[in-house]
């Protein structure tokens, strides 16, 4: 039976169970009872934010779900030269320190690009945490030949991010690959050369997994044309 928790997490869940139950039980029972109470919200917080549970993940083939759970933040067009090598349509999606944290393939593909960078910790609200915080850049090629980058941003709380692909795995849509611990950001890149429609706008919220952010047909099925629909400035 799988525990509904992040395997990412399982080190910290340890030791924050150790430390702050210990904590917990000493000093509600040896100094003074309401000590339990405030020892044990802390380690209440990290049980939450470790938490994992399972997602329906949707069964239409042209389903490209969301990476993280969280708030979209924008949804426009930008350059993206490391993986696509040109322009891209841009999920962005912030998750607070109360979102499941776990990242997941937004679609099917062979892991072709994995590239951590050192950086900053702004918010990961901020603008500037796109382009200057510490990130992970996962790189999927499609069956079809077409490429989509998943970014993961840390935050000004998140300082550790967690990729479990390497390069040539094969990642299923909805599968987890990796988590960032405590507050960030997760960005979803599709090349304006594949057909993909946005089903998503600015401030509404997502589900790792399970949420339909947009549609892609699939490799042989694509309408005539390409390019990139449905982008929005925030």
């Amino acid at each position: 039976m799988r525990f509904p928790f992040a395997k990412y997490g399982y080190r910290e869940l340890a030791i924050f169970s150790l430390l702050f139950g210990a904590l917990a039980v000493a000093g509600g029972w040896l100094v003074w009872w309401p000590l339990a109470v405030v020892f044990g919200v802390p380690l209440c917080l990290v049980v939450w934010f470790f938490r994992d549970p399972p997602r329906r993940i949707p069964d239409d083939p042209a389903a490209v779900v969301a990476p993280a759970d969280g708030v979209v933040t924008d949804v426009v067009e930008v350059d993206e030269p490391d993986f696509i090598g040109g322009r891209a349509l841009r999920v962005g999606i912030f998750l607070s320190i109360f979102n499941v944290h776990v990242n997941r393939a937004p679609c099917a593909g062979r892991v072709d690009f994995v590239k951590y960078r050192e950086g900053a910790f702004h918010g990961a609200f901020r603008d500037e945490a796109s382009t200057e915080n510490e990130s992970n850049a996962v790189g999927l090629t499609l069956a079809g030949g077409g490429r989509v980058l998943v970014r993961q941003i840390s935050g000004a709380v998140a300082r550790r991010i967690v990729c479990a692909c390497g390069l040539g795995a094969e990642l299923e849509r909805g599968e987890r690959f990796g988590m960032i611990k405590f507050g960030s950001r997760t960005e979803l890149l599709v090349s304006c050369e594949v057909p993909f429609s946005a089903a998503v706008s600015v401030g509404q919220k997502v589900r790792g997994g399970s949420t339909v952010i947009g549609m892609m047909p699939p490799a042989g099925q694509a309408a005539e044309g390409s390019g990139a629909s449905g982008a929005a400035t925030a």
